[in-house]
């Protein structure tokens, strides 16, 4: 029976890896056009269309009824040019080595477009967290952590909340890295609980960094935030807090969805009402009996549509179908390439991932920052900066586009990457 099983995961994991091929494959070749663009000889392209180090760890865990099951962990250091790699660790049961790897490219173009002194690093954990309890989690996490200590530290690599992560396994991951070091290391990790040396507004910053690139677009083309339909994508942590910032801020939130289906209403729905009645995993459309699909959710009437959700939503196939206007990407990946450029010649301005969801790690540095120095900022400095930071972003690379003449995905990507072109030319790599 246990050969049937493993055969049928093994099965699992290859089709998976199919889409996260892709996905990496789509990464390099775009990262190859913008350094292209910028003048860069192959080499570049060559040191940077990889990451510099690659770890795969076997976690053994002891699960609560007594048996021993393995877990398979990565950690993607995409590169150190320009300082420590920084990215966050996901658990989930269709992570691969190939969107680990993609990730933590994305993440070294994040912080070039914020001009953030990191490199890009991912980590990932094949599990399905939904699944365990909590000593399960707790011991998978510090497992992972003792498995990937020799590679990570704050003048390493800093991990960071991701999908199916939170403060709690921060705090774990944290607590098992200064046991091994025999010293107290807030600056290990982000996204901590703030008495354990957290940042004020870290668990709303890619929601905040999301909502303040919204605000940016809708002035480009002269509309209201109040007057604007919105749909989101997702409900976890980012779909969630943008839905609530939306709705706060006189938006009408039209239509909003889970993995399992979507809600709408044309008059708006009730935010805090469904916020009340979520649970720890974003899930919401399973309580109401008059749903639609996430498919049908993307293709509705609105001004402005947020992906929150997975990577590979909006495609050759339903591009010419959107309806919005503007599309802000939450999520990583939600927009293929080909559905890219369908949506440029529409004229929908798409304000890409790597841009939009750069709150997130915006706050990360801070809380590093902050954790460096010993001194803690109030919320209003936290936010504060942020706007600064996201505003400052956005221009760039809205005018480095319109200079160019391409869309602002190429033009957040050749800012993105130049910094590390640059380190790792000064540097005498390249």
């Amino acid at each position: 029976m246990s050969s049937v099983k493993e055969k049928e995961e093994v099965l699992k994991r290859e089709e998976e890896k199919d889409g996260s091929d892709d996905l990496f494959f789509s990464t390099q070749q775009v990262i190859k056009e913008a350094l292209t663009k910028l003048g860069y000889r192959d080499e570049v392209f060559e040191l940077l269309k990889e990451p510099i180090r690659m770890l795969t760890v076997r976690i053994p865990v002891k699960m609560d009824n007594g048996s021993i099951q393995i877990f398979t962990g990565f950690r993607s250091q995409h590169n150190d040019a320009v300082g420590p790699t920084k990215g966050g660790v996901r658990f989930h049961p269709e992570v691969t080595e190939e969107e680990v790897k993609a990730l933590s490219i994305w993440m070294t173009l994040k912080c070039g477009i914020t001009n953030l002194p990191y490199g890009g690093g991912k980590g990932g954990i094949i599990c399905d967290p939904r699944k365990m309890s909590f000593g399960e989690l707790e011991r998978l996490s510090r497992g992972y952590v003792r498995a990937v200590s020799q590679i990570v530290g704050p003048t390493k690599d800093i991990p960071a909340p991701d999908v199916y992560t939170n403060s709690q396994i921060m705090a774990w991951m944290m607590d098992e890295y200064s046991r091994l070091r025999e010293f107290d290391s807030p600056g290990f990790i982000t996204g901590k609980p703030i008495v354990l040396g957290g940042s004020h507004g870290r668990e709303t910053a890619t929601a905040r960094g999301v909502a303040i690139c919204i605000a940016e677009a809708l002035k480009t083309k002269n509309l209201r935030l109040q007057d604007a339909r919105i749909v989101v994508q997702g409900f976890g942590n980012a779909g969630s807090f943008l839905a609530k910032f939306m709705h706060d801020a006189g938006a009408k939130v039209v239509g909003i969805s889970d993995v399992h289906g979507g809600l709408y209403d044309p008059n708006g729905l009730d935010i805090p009402y469904l916020l009340d009645r979520r649970d720890s995993f974003g899930m919401i459309s399973q309580l109401f009996q008059n749903t639609i699909s996430n498919e049908e959710l993307l293709e509705l009437d609105c001004d402005i549509l947020v992906p929150a959700a997975v990577s590979n939503q909006i495609t050759a196939q339903n591009a010419h179908r959107i309806k919005a206007s503007i599309i802000v990407e939450a999520a990583n990946g939600p927009t293929t390439m080909e559905a890219t450029n369908i949506l440029t010649e529409r004229g929908i301005l798409l304000v890409p991932d790597i841009l939009a969801s750069a709150g997130g790690v915006t706050v990360s540095y801070f809380e590093w920052v902050q954790n460096n120095q010993g001194y803690y900022w109030s919320e209003e400095e936290v936010y504060g900066k942020l706007q600064r930071v996201m505003i400052d972003s956005f221009e760039t690379v809205f005018e480095t586009a319109q200079a160019h003449q391409v869309n602002m995905r190429m033009a957040a990507y050749m800012i993105g990457i130049r910094k590390t072109a640059e380190a790792a030319r000064f540097r005498g790599w390249i």
